[in-house]
């Protein structure tokens, strides 16, 4: 089964939204299913090397998005959102975390059999 997962808010916003999110898609990766994930609005931090777990917070969501890619994920990143979210603005993206466009979030939605938000 193909899924994508949307994920929208800071990484770190004071809930475990995003690191739920990230186990799932793990879960459904080691289940072998096809996991896409594509990052906007704030969401868009994570992919920054820059990006570090405050004090408070034992896991590091940044990591975890690196090992999904390591793991053939495909992650693509709003490109508009790039330059306008996340508090790490004009902070680069590491490797594997790929620019995107609102066209290609649209054919992968379309290709996916499912649709998860975050």
């Amino acid at each position: 089964m193909k899924v994508l997962i949307i994920f929208n808010r800071e990484p770190y916003d004071n809930t475990d939204v995003t690191w739920n999110g990230l186990r799932l898609a793990e879960t459904l990766r080691t289940s072998g299913n096809e996991v896409r994930i594509f990052l906007m609005n704030d969401s868009v931090d994570m992919a920054r090397s820059v990006c570090k777990p405050p004090a408070n917070y034992d896991q590091d969501l940044s990591q975890m998005l690196k090992d999904l890619i390591a793991n053939n994920v495909a992650v693509k990143v709003c490109g508009t959102c790039m330059a306008r979210c996340g508090i790490h603005k004009n902070h680069p993206y590491f490797e594997g975390a790929i620019k995107s466009t609102m066209d290609e979030l649209a054919e992968w939605v379309v290709s996916s059999d499912r649709v998860l938000t975050f």
